[in-house]
């Protein structure tokens, strides 16, 4: 598969997930601002490729700045970050990546500027090596959770499209499949985006997993039929008590999987962990616009014109809703989650 993000020939490739699965297409970043663009527009998505995607925007950013003093050069470069942060609102990771490249600055400010530019890119590399690394581990742990035979819900994409590689959630399918696991695969199509459909199944397509496509609403019915045996998710942020956010929809299926007695597992690195936030509700959500859900992804409409419109991006799922976190240090009981973070 192609890398979800790459530093290339001191330029940064993006796989283009809008395009996908109708086009496979890499954008070629010349300058942070494109890097921008990609992540503001979902180009690049998921919370951990998000934050490397960053991260090599900065190595890229960084680049072009040609002063003669150290204090210019991070005046430059925390102006580039400003405008990174407001890429997306709700993701974690973006802000944990620009944090690191921030400190990378802080840490060398006596050497050349020369050596603080290819110290920005060793940064961003070791960000990018460091999370598939953690996907890895969030495999190995998850797919212990898995027996053989079961039917496996999932929702949006936590899979190597929305990492640096490999997955979090799909890491752990991936993992439960490398070790002869005879599982199976429900993705919803996840609206209005379609991250499942478009996304979930044809990356599962492409490792040769079994994989069914649904609609979002079909998902009560099936656990009713005893046709879902777990769901696993990722997650965009999950706050000190344990409650997560993650791609709207997330809440009905976790409130769904608690009725039926199937157990919700969330899949994520610990970069993910934000302990600043004491409860999901203090976590922000991204607003999205109207025409992601007037609109098929065509771009044709299916909604009358004018009519008014919510489209939040994520929802929030109370801890009591979880039944363990899956991070690369170990699975952990929600309320435990602050002690993953170092």
């Amino acid at each position: 598969m192609i890398p979800t993000v790459e530093w290339k020939n001191g330029l940064v490739n993006i796989l283009d997930q809008s395009l996908l699965p109708e086009k496979v297409e890499v954008l070629v970043c010349h300058d942070y601002q494109t890097v921008v663009e990609a992540i503001s527009n979902l180009r690049v998505r998921g919370a951990p490729a998000i934050g490397v995607t960053a991260a090599m925007g900065l190595a890229l950013g960084g680049q072009s700045i040609h002063v003669s003093s150290f204090e210019e050069f991070q005046r430059e470069f925390h102006v580039m970050c400003d405008s990174m942060s407001d890429a997306r609102p709700t993701a974690v990771n973006l802000f944990w990546a620009i944090d690191r490249m921030k400190r990378v600055l802080l840490h060398r400010k006596e050497e050349s500027l020369s050596s603080l530019q290819q110290q920005l890119i060793h940064e961003a590399q070791t960000i990018l090596e460091e999370d598939i690394q953690m996907n890895q581990a969030i495999g190995d742990f998850g797919a212990k959770l898995i027996t053989d035979g079961q039917t496996i819900l999932t929702h949006c994409n936590a899979g190597a499209l929305a990492t640096a590689g490999y997955g979090t959630a799909l890491g752990v399918i991936r993992s439960a499949w490398k070790t002869k696991k005879g599982i199976r695969v429900i993705a919803d199509e996840t609206r209005p985006v379609l991250q499942g459909a478009r996304l979930t199944a044809w990356e599962l397509q492409q490792d040769g997993i079994p994989v069914t496509l649904i609609t979002d609403n079909a998902a009560g019915a099936l656990m009713q039929q005893g046709r879902i045996h777990v769901c696993i998710v990722g997650a965009d942020r999950i706050a000190a008590n344990g409650d997560v956010v993650n791609k709207i929809g997330t809440y009905s299926v976790a409130v769904l999987a608690k009725v039926h007695g199937i157990p919700f597992y969330v899949a994520a690195p610990s970069s993910t962990i934000d302990v600043t936030m004491a409860s999901g509700q203090d976590i922000p959500i991204e607003q999205r616009s109207s025409t992601e859900v007037t609109t098929l992804h065509s771009g044709r409409s299916i909604a009358p014109e004018g009519i008014d419109v919510l489209n939040p991006a994520f929802d929030m799922t109370p801890a009591e809703y979880i039944t363990g976190i899956i991070t690369n240090r170990g699975v952990v009981a929600p309320h435990t989650i602050a002690t993953m973070v170092s």
